[in-house]
């Protein structure tokens, strides 16, 4: 019986050995995966962030952020391939360039010398006497319109003025009669009191017919039509009236443009509205007169511009006396720009080479003609067959003129820059209502990569772009673009969808 406590303590110490046991083994478990989370693999955005140095070979560079020009690079080549290739170096330039904006333009109406047509009494129209395209005067009949109303207001003006005659006849009368005692003073202010009123009435009917387009002269007539007159001198663009119609004073029967000044409107974009200024010179060019220009100002810049072209209209007015620039017609607009004239820094079209998303020239090493540096550069506008650099070179520094070609393959050959050296390769998605344009993105393994969608439509349900495989889900506000970057790794296919799993498109990755 003494040995049965003895039995049980051995029990129960077993069975703590064992939880102890297990605590542990759960506790160095859980020790383990925090110690594990930080060194998994980066996402893919992070790993688009991860420098590419060390992938470089000796002598290339190493891209900095998207966009931003790189370090120079040397490319060499032998003395016979030099020889062979024939290169040419040229100087940089310095080129005058007068800042002037060329824009396509319409030619439009001066809404202020147009004018619509529309009777002053409502009837039915009985004669027109104009056709589209002739040229009026002002005040000069071009419709007769029969009116009721103004039958009616002709008729109690005249009949207003006979009563009005008739009570000045008698308050002429009475005056005498109270001159000599035989009327009294009572008498005489009654009637002056209706003589008043009468020629109130005769005023309210003559107002009437004013308010009609009758003039004082012609509101004796008896007549029941009246002349529609030109309010202006131009011509008849628009002839909405005819014989027989019935109107009202809200009626339009013609528009009438006075053509001796026209507005020409262009759209001139947002990145180019500091170079325009109101009252500045501006030339017009038509195709109808290949050697003949129109002169004009521009009088007017739009405050808003157009959510779609990111555009604002500017109107030129030019004056046109002989009506030769016709409504419609398409023009070329150069605006003289606020800048002035000035001197740029130009090279060779032929010295520029482009390297994906980037240009760069090729200046000749001092002391050593197997030798080029390639330089990122800027370039600007095109003056001739030069084009005008905003950076990267001076003028005084020499570029390669012809031969950069081959320098441009030479350095891919020797891995200088490209997928060896890690350079960022880029593509570009529009979100139509069709879906994703294009739905299809190929891109090299082992380079780092930037992909931009851009929605240019509400009535899509992609909203959002989602990677599923890459955990990368980004919102599309609408004409917003949206940068997504990833380095794919190996060769295959990556998805991406709408957020709602609809549309979809494909990265495949070589």
């Amino acid at each position: 019986m003494t040995s049965s406590p003895l039995t049980v303590s051995r029990g129960m110490a077993a069975a703590v050995v064992f939880l102890v046991l297990v605590a542990g083994a759960g506790g160095t478990w859980l020790v383990m995966r925090r110690m594990e989370s930080p060194a998994r693999a980066p996402s893919a955005s992070a790993s688009a962030q991860v420098s590419t140095a060390a992938m470089a070979p000796p002598g290339a560079r190493t891209p900095s952020a998207a966009g931003a020009p790189l370090g120079d690079v040397v490319v060499p080549l032998t003395k016979e391939g030099s020889e062979r290739v024939g290169i040419v170096v040229a100087a940089v330039a310095t080129d005058p360039l007068a800042d002037e904006l060329r824009l396509p333009g319409t030619v439009e109406p001066n809404a202020y010398r147009q004018v619509s047509v529309t009777p002053l009494v409502a009837g039915r129209v009985v004669h027109v006497s104009v056709q589209l395209g002739d040229r009026v005067r002002r005040g000069q009949s071009v419709a007769q319109v029969y009116s009721p109303e103004l039958s009616e207001a002709r008729s109690k003006y005249v009949s207003a003025q006979s009563m009005l005659d008739a009570h000045d006849r008698e308050l002429q009368r009475t005056q005498k009669l109270v001159e000599i005692g035989a009327a009294s003073r009572q008498e005489l202010e009654r009637i002056h009191a209706e003589h008043a009123a009468q020629l109130a009435e005769v005023e309210s009917a003559r107002s009437r017919l004013k308010l009609l387009g009758v003039s004082d002269a012609a509101a004796q007539e008896a007549s029941a039509t009246i002349d529609i007159p030109a309010p202006i001198d131009g011509v008849v663009t628009e002839r909405l009236g005819n014989a027989g119609v019935n109107v009202d004073p809200a009626t339009k029967l013609f528009t009438i443009v006075d053509l001796s000044s026209v507005w020409v409107v262009a759209n001139v974009y947002e990145r180019d509205l500091h170079r325009v200024r109101e009252g500045a010179r501006a030339v017009i060019a038509a195709q109808a007169f290949p050697e003949r220009s129109f002169e004009g100002r521009v009088s007017y810049i739009d405050p808003q511009l157009s959510e779609g072209s990111r555009t604002a209209k500017v109107r030129v007015e030019v004056a046109n006396p002989r009506g030769e620039l016709r409504l419609g017609m398409y023009a070329d607009v150069t605006i003289a720009g606020a800048l002035g004239a000035a001197t740029i820094p130009t090279i060779p079209k032929s010295a520029l080479q482009n390297v994906g998303s980037r240009h760069v020239v090729y200046l000749p090493v001092q002391n050593d003609p197997t030798k080029f540096t390639e330089r990122d550069v800027q370039v600007g506008r095109v003056v001739g067959d030069r084009l005008e650099v905003v950076s990267g070179v001076k003028p005084g520094d020499s570029v390669v003129s012809q031969g950069s070609f081959y320098l441009r393959a030479e350095a891919e050959r020797l891995g200088l820059r490209g997928a060896a050296a890690g350079q960022l390769q880029t593509a570009r998605v529009v979100v139509t209502e069709s879906g994703f344009e294009p739905a299809k993105v190929s891109l090299r393994a082992g380079v780092p990569a930037s992909i931009t969608f851009l929605r240019t439509t509400d009535k899509t349900c992609a909203t959002e772009v989602v990677f599923p495989t890459l955990d990368i889900k980004r919102a599309l506000p609408l004409n917003e673009a949206i940068t997504i970057e990833f380095s794919p790794k190996q060769p295959g296919e990556i998805a991406f969808v709408c957020g709602m799993n609809m549309l979809k498109g494909t990265v495949v990755v070589e």
